[in-house]
Parts: structure tokens; sequence; C-alpha cells
């Protein structure tokens, strides 16, 4: 199968390549995981010890390459045994790498045109992998300490959706905006299955500032998608949430996001989080970060936020 990207053929690999975000799985057929086409993309999107595999097995191929070349024309390269392609292979090494250590050299016109080319590729090779490696560890990432579970429970007298994640850095974020969606799964009266996403409005979704933690609030109210949907209808429905996060790092100059996914059987009903902002002895706000997901019976009076209005559900 063909397709056209860029005014340019390039072939697709016509089988299911599966992704997973976070509790969230799904496949496409038609595209491939590993475009060759678009080698940066690869790059940065491969886990690190895939990366690094790369990297060494592509370097280890050029050097392989190259020593066979060499092997090919006795000769080439001085004071390498004859046939030998261990020799070869650590001399291509050392020049790949343009260290040169000088008890093997080339030794013929033949092997200097076969050494200047592998310079030549050396120093590119080089400078590609150094960038990639470059944006790899420059690339910014946000640092948000997620709750595994989401609640609902009661708010001002309303069953409510609620999520809490907190700012893992020492430093505020700023301009922090969250959005919380859902996707379902229904049938039509025809009996045909298709799947919708609802965006699930919030009491608040922008904060100017971001230190501590944040709860992100949905009232199940008619208006809601969720209205009246009890746990046993979210997995009925293969309800999945996603929760898109955004901020500015200040540190950093630049912009931050993150991307977190929960499964129906990831909604807790009748509980809620536990407090975990405490005031230090000087009264300085304390949020222990290692308490976020921790939860409680939705019994008693609701507790108040720190230092906050209830309605900005942000501590």
């Amino acid at each position: 199968m063909k397709a056209v990207v860029g005014g340019k053929a390039t072939a697709r690999v016509d089988m299911g390549a599966r992704t997973k975000v976070g509790h969230f799985a799904y496949a496409k057929r038609g595209v491939s995981r590993l475009d060759l086409s678009d080698p940066y993309h690869v790059a940065v999107t491969l886990s690190w010890p895939r990366f690094i595999a790369l990297l060494l097995g592509t370097y280890l191929a050029v050097n392989a390459a190259f020593a066979v070349l060499y092997v090919l024309v006795p000769g080439s390269v001085a004071n390498a045994r004859p046939g030998s392609i261990t020799d070869t292979f650590f001399f291509s090494f050392e020049t790949l790498a343009t260290v040169g250590y000088g008890e093997m050299y080339p030794g013929s016109l033949y092997g200097h045109l076969i050494a200047c080319a592998e310079i030549a590729m050396g120093l590119g090779f080089t400078a590609i992998m150094t960038g990639l490696t470059f944006v790899r560890f420059s690339r910014p990432r946000a640092k948000f300490i997620i709750a595994d579970k989401l609640t609902v429970c009661r708010h001002n007298g309303m069953p409510t959706l609620m999520f809490r994640f907190g700012n893992g850095r020492l430093t505020p974020l700023a301009d922090a905006h969250a959005h919380l969606n859902v996707l379902l799964r229904e049938v039509s009266n025809e009996g045909t299955v298709f799947r919708r996403v609802e965006e699930l409005p919030l009491l608040r979704s922008r904060l100017p500032i971001f230190p501590l933690t944040w709860t992100l609030m949905h009232v199940l109210d008619e208006r809601s998608p969720l209205h009246g949907l009890d746990a046993a209808a979210l997995i009925a429905n293969e309800a999945n949430l996603f929760v898109a996060i955004e901020a500015r790092d200040p540190a950093l100059a630049s912009v931050v996001h993150d991307v977190h996914t929960f499964g129906p059987r990831d909604v807790v009903f009748g509980m809620r989080y536990v407090d975990v902002i405490t005031a230090e002895p000087d009264g300085t706000p304390m949020a222990d970060m290692t308490r976020i997901g921790d939860m409680e019976p939705d019994t008693g009076p609701e507790p108040k936020m720190q230092g906050w209005s209830d309605k900005d559900a942000v501590e």
C-alpha cells in the first residue's frame, strides 16, 4: 500500500500498530510505528532503552559495513592481518571516531578513499546523534504528581467528580489550565456501535499560579454526560476519562503539558480525598505530596480548602 505524504509516495505497513496511553489502548491499521521517512519523530518518541539500542546498533552496523569494504581489498589497511575482519573492524571504529591510534593506517589509494568516506560519515553521524540526544535531554517535561483514582463525592450538596494532582516541582507553575473529557460507548437505535467524546465542564479550569495541589471538579447534574451513571454503568459504557494539563514553567521559560487516562474502574464512588495541606508553626502551608491520592469515606462535614474558597478547588 502506498500513501502520498508531502508530494512523495511512502510505503505503509498494513498491520495493526498498537499504542497505549495510560489505561487506554488503541490500534491503527495502515500506519507504521517505525516510519523511517520521519527519523526525527522516531528518535524523540522512542524510549531511552530503545533509543540507546538503536544508536549502538546503527553505530556497530556502520563500522561493520566499512570493515567489510576494507577486508575486500587486501592491503587496504597497513599492519592489519590479511583477511582479518576483527582488525579492519577496530580500524573502522577508530577511523569513524576520528581517533587514529597510528598502529593501523590506510595502506593504498583504495584504503585512503574508504577512510575519507568513513571520516566524512563519522562527522555527520556524530553531529546528528549528538543533536538528537540533546533534544531528548532538553525537551521540557511536566512533573505532575497524579492521584491514581478519581472520586465521586458530595460538594455543596451535589454529587461531584473530582480529580486531584500536584505540582511536583519546588518552583510554582503559571497559567495552568486543564481539560477533562470522557469517551463513551453508545449503541444507536439501529444497533450501530459508536464512541463519542464529551468535555466535562469544570468548576474552574484555569489557574494564574499553581504552587501546590489542584482538585478538578465536575458537577454531575442534569447537564453532565455522566449524570445518573453509577460504577456499573461506567463499566457498561466503557467510559474512559482523559485529563489534559498544561502550564508554563517560569524556570524553563517554556510550556509543559501532560495527558493522563483513567478507565471506568478508576472512578471510586462514596469516597473523597483527604486533606493534604497542613500549616507549619510559622503559618507556611505544607503539602504532603506522598498522600495526593489518599481517600476517606464521604461522611460527615465536607472538608474546607486551605486558604482558598471551595469554588476554587485549589490548595
